[in-house]
């Protein structure tokens, strides 16, 4: 989500990247319908190693569900069910169940791969919950307007409450907007985008130890990774990005950046081709040898069905 556009997004998703998904095989759509109905506004992506898709409606609080071998999904949780009026970033986790961010009602929901609801864990009124990372033992959570990063323990099927963990004040430069959350392998580490106050310079990307809970500034070279949505893969970081452009606003992109060991230090090496406000995407989660992102429409001038899921063109 962009701090200095109309409304603010979230979330990057990737559910279990390892070994051959039961899906390599099939044909699968380049383009997704999320819905054909007006205001949705798709905001967080989850994709599943056995293809399933789950989109949130950050307007609405539905999530919807599809496959990738389908070109439409359907909606699976609905608009303000459970008080979940606002959904922004979304997590399936190991077990398959759902972790969702309700943004404007600052609470984290849980759900079974059913759909029951299994836990709704609240932050302080005001806070707005927008990407989210679920390591062994935790769940994470930015809070883009609070500049707080909250933390729920894991402890076997118990979701704990939602706690803030590290606030503004723990972090060298007080955060602007926090956005898209991804950790490390082995879960020592997290990254952290921060989209700024919207002047040029203020975007930052923070590394974060989950052990002592620290945060220092990754050393950022050849772009920008103020990002809404992240994706990790191995030293490989996608970050969603827009910046200015003079013919309509404001431009999106993906960019590819390396890491380096300890992850302190990244360098830009690719960007895909861009995308207008008309589509302004937001997030992005990896589909086998693509990346797929979700066209929000947010900063559109007239946001208008269908709503869509495609693939990150230029970039794979």
């Amino acid at each position: 989500m962009n701090t200095f556009l109309v409304l603010a997004t979230s979330v990057v998703l990737l559910a279990g990247t390892s070994g051959a998904p039961a899906h390599a095989a099939v044909e699968r759509a380049d383009t997704y319908v999320v819905s054909t109905e007006p205001g949705v506004l798709p905001e967080g992506i989850a994709v599943t190693r056995a293809g399933t898709m789950y989109v949130t409606s950050l307007a609405t609080g539905a999530v919807y569900r599809g496959d990738v071998r389908h070109r439409r999904l359907r909606p699976f949780l609905p608009a303000g069910s459970d008080g979940r009026t606002h959904a922004a970033g979304i997590h399936v986790d190991r077990a398959g169940r759902l972790f969702v961010a309700g943004y404007d009602t600052a609470t984290l929901f849980v759900y079974d791969p059913d759909g029951r609801l299994l836990a709704k864990r609240s932050a302080v009124t005001g806070a707005a919950l927008n990407d989210l990372v679920i390591t062994d033992h935790a769940v994470y959570v930015t809070d883009s307007v609070g500049g707080t990063i909250w933390r729920a323990t894991l402890d076997g099927g118990r979701v704990g409450p939602l706690e803030p963990w590290l606030r503004p004040s723990d972090f060298p430069t007080a955060p602007g907007f926090l956005n898209g959350i991804v950790a490390s392998a082995g879960d020592r580490l997290a990254l952290v985008a921060d989209q700024g106050t919207g002047a040029p310079g203020t975007e930052r990307l923070w590394r974060i130890d989950l052990a002592d809970a620290t945060a220092s500034e990754v050393r950022v070279s050849g772009g920008q990774l103020g990002a809404d949505g992240l994706l990790l893969e191995g030293n490989r970081l996608y970050g969603v990005v827009n910046f200015p452009d003079p013919a309509d606003g404001y431009r999106f992109a993906v960019n590819l950046a390396v890491l380096d060991g300890d992850l302190r230090a990244a360098r830009v090496v690719r960007q895909s081709r861009t995308a207008g406000l008309e589509q302004s995407p937001t997030t992005l989660a990896r589909d086998r040898d693509r990346l797929l992102w979700v066209n929000s429409q947010l900063n559109a001038t007239a946001p208008a069905p269908p709503f869509t899921v495609t693939e990150v063109p230029g970039l794979s």
